[in-house]
């Protein structure tokens, strides 16, 4: 296996234990510059994350490799542009060369493609909000600047702030954009002072002709990070360039943000987007499912509509809907929805039913196998496979962390379980028999 698949699939396993911002932030960067029986060289494309990697995730990264390599390696890290991504000229900042595509320039600015205007659903509560990220998009640095979007998870910040990105990279494949976190910008600032950067973190961002900051609320109370947003807003801002931030509150409710920044902030144009209604959510149902290539009824998606609010629940909901359909190989209808929804709400009245202890003695009924053996460090096929599916229901159903699940299974290692849960996920995608087992052990856990 070449170095490339194997990172990759280190990647893969990753994935799995950290969150999305962190996989994103930091792993999406890294390579496998060399490998050798002793020595693993980690490249990383962003010299200031160098430091946050080695210290805290090197452990994470060696027993993953070793895992997958068999092996036992002492790791290196270099900062070094990673194979899938062309590195660009300047400091920070390419020039853009005529044969980049315009995915690979979106991909280098950590814009979703798939978060465009036309992709999302809109209606009153959120109808200003899209006017207003059109007109930027249109027009950018005069018509609303800054343009500072708040509300509540899952409204539909993120995606609109991207929207905009989209659109001017779009229009000229030039324009220097930055999407970037509250916590992200945080960490670089760190790291810069650290490494005694700043001037490279200050032309990266101070010469951005899009920033787009989500949870600016982050920076609010760190002194430090606060000043040097202060002037990269101003530089920004004096050079012609566009600032759009997103916020779980409005600039006067944010606690410990500096006065000179809510001055700043409540300059521009603050808008407020409210929780979707009933027509927004079965809007936003169907155009997800349309994403997916799923031909969803409309009564099915009111039907789900009128039952979940949340719009994190909906894509679930539509995901468990999808995977359920294609097991059966029947079409999605009211009768699914009403077993999916049902079973939804035994999930949530019946927390005590579901613990882990429940889903062992579940899988081990199921396989006819005593608890002891399960628990066993047996590896005949028998033992294995079922002890891989209880790691699987433990991560995937029940939300287990990998490290709870080897210790209430007597010790066992945690990248032992991550396998087990990643052999399972790939053999569901073609295996019948274990798609049918999966879904009598998820049948009898809410019996």
């Amino acid at each position: 296996m070449d170095t490339q698949k194997l990172w990759q699939l280190v990647l893969n396993e990753i994935e799995l234990q950290v969150s999305r911002a962190v996989y994103k932030t930091i792993f999406a960067q890294t390579s496998l510059v060399d490998l050798t029986q002793t020595t693993a060289v980690i490249g990383c494309s962003n010299p200031l994350l160098i430091n946050i990697i080695e210290k805290r995730y090197s452990s994470l990264i060696k027993n993953t490799l070793d895992t997958l390599s068999k092996g036992n390696v002492t790791l290196s890290f270099v900062a070094k542009q990673t194979p899938s991504k062309k590195p660009l000229s300047g400091p920070l900042f390419n020039q853009i060369k005529s044969e980049r595509s315009i995915f690979d320039i979106k991909r280098y600015a950590r814009l979703n493609p798939n978060l465009n205007f036309e992709n999302y659903a809109v209606s009153s509560s959120n109808q200003m909000a899209y006017a207003a990220t059109q007109a930027v998009a249109n027009s950018p640095g005069s018509s609303y600047n800054p343009l500072f979007l708040y509300g509540g998870v899952g409204v539909g910040k993120t995606h609109l702030m991207q929207s905009i990105g989209n659109v001017l990279v779009e229009k000229n494949p030039k324009t220097r954009v930055i999407f970037t976190m509250g916590e992200e910008f945080t960490n670089e600032i760190i790291e810069a002072i650290r490494n005694k950067t700043t001037d490279v973190f200050k032309k990266k961002y101070r010469s951005a002709d899009l920033l787009l900051l989500d949870d600016i609320q982050f920076i609010a109370g760190k002194n430090t990070v606060q000043e040097e947003f202060f002037y990269t807003f101003n530089a920004i801002a004096q050079s012609g360039g566009q600032i759009v931030m997103t916020s779980d509150k409005p600039p006067h409710e944010i606690a410990r943000l500096e006065d000179r920044l809510r001055s700043r902030f409540e300059g521009g144009l603050i808008i407020d987007i409210s929780p979707p209604d009933f027509e927004l959510r079965t809007a936003i149902l169907l155009i997800k499912a349309r994403q997916r290539n799923v031909d969803l009824p409309i009564e099915v998606a009111k039907m789900i509509a009128t039952n979940i609010e949340d719009t994190r629940k909906l894509d679930g909901t539509l995901i468990r809907l999808i995977t359920e359909s294609a097991t059966r190989k029947t079409a999605i209808d009211e009768a699914m929805v009403r077993n999916i929804l049902g079973k939804t709400k035994i999930e949530v009245n019946n927390q005590r039913k579901l613990s882990p202890s429940h889903a062992l003695n579940t899988v081990a009924g199921f396989y006819d196998l005593k608890i002891s053996a399960i628990k066993s460090d047996r590896r005949d096929k028998p033992l294995s496979l079922p002890r891989q599916i209880l790691y699987y229901i433990l991560r995937i159903e029940l939300g287990m962390p990998l490290m709870e699940i080897g210790s209430f299974l007597g010790g066992r290692d945690h990248t032992t379980i991550l396998y087990g849960v990643r052999k399972i996920a790939k053999l569901l995608t073609n295996d019948e028999k274990i798609r049918g087992d999966i879904l009598g052990i998820k049948e009898r856990l809410v019996e």
